[in-house]
């Protein structure tokens, strides 16, 4: 009888991070995330979810930060890596889509700008290959790629087209990893659910594999094949999506599920969302 092959791992941490003698961000964390799957990292304000996001992308302060791994991607450990090899591999090969795109975006530059400079970043060639790339982002994220739009500067977008624009610099080059920390709290419930459909048509026509970031327990039931929830600097449980969100096994995951009124038809109305 022939057995299915095991999805190869693109990213497994083994994480500590403490500031000072400070009580530690990150205790003996451990993370793995296979290609092409959505994995949900789940954790109440204050439990470590954007320093382990922080730790992956290098972002980490060492001067302040004791950072303990290790942290392997495609097989390299990257408390290893010089920040020249860290230039070559933010933005090309692990992207980062951030909480609040209005902020993130540079209010004085056209959107055609910002979308070439992240182009420019890891890539050369012509004009013409430069407003092929960008236009190819902006309609994978279901963005209109005429100049009129590409005129506009971030404050004349709504903040849902804002978090689209982000999500196309972010993923202009095709990376392998997106990491999504709270990418749809700041958004309203219908472009929410635009958002989550996007990342899901992401993941299955490029196979993207993305990290979703977030504190919303239905947005993560919809999205995600897996979860893990994060309690004090360490993951308490994991599994795949509905078994964990239904039949919790720890105490803390059945405290986050209990605080959710309904977190059945939550789960339900999540699913139906990213479709």
């Amino acid at each position: 009888m022939a057995s299915s092959a095991q999805p190869e791992t693109l990213l497994s941490a083994h994480l500590s991070v403490q500031y000072g003698e400070k009580v530690a961000v990150l205790r003996d964390l451990h993370l793995e995330l296979s290609r092409g799957e959505i994995l949900g990292l789940i954790g109440q304000s204050g439990s470590g979810k954007s320093t382990v996001a922080m730790a992956i992308l290098g972002l980490l302060d060492r001067r302040k930060a004791t950072v303990q791994g290790p942290i392997f991607f495609e097989g390299s450990n990257l408390l290893f890596l010089r920040e020249t090899e860290w230039r070559n591999l933010r933005g090309r090969k692990i992207a980062l889509v951030l909480q609040n795109p209005l902020s993130s975006l540079n209010p004085a530059l056209r959107i055609r700008t910002q979308l070439r400079e992240a182009w420019r970043a890891h890539a050369s060639g012509s004009s013409s290959d430069c407003d092929q790339a960008t236009r190819k982002a902006l309609q994978s994220v279901s963005l209109p790629s005429d100049d009129e739009f590409l005129k506009k500067y971030p404050a004349q977008m709504s903040v849902g087209q804002a978090q689209r624009v982000l999500i196309a610099m972010a993923i202009i080059h095709r990376p392998i990893l997106l990491i999504a920390d709270e990418a749809t709290s700041a958004l309203d419930v219908i472009t929410q659910a635009e958002i989550l459909r996007l990342f899901r048509q992401l993941n299955q026509n490029s196979g993207m594999a993305i990290l979703y970031i977030s504190h919303d327990l239905a947005s993560v039931a919809g999205v995600c094949d897996r979860v893990a929830i994060l309690h004090e600097g360490q993951i308490v449980e994991s599994g795949p999506s509905h078994n964990v969100l239904t039949a919790p096994g720890h105490e803390y995951t059945q405290r986050l599920l209990a605080s959710m009124p309904r977190m059945p038809q939550a789960i339900a109305v999540g699913k139906a969302a990213a479709r």
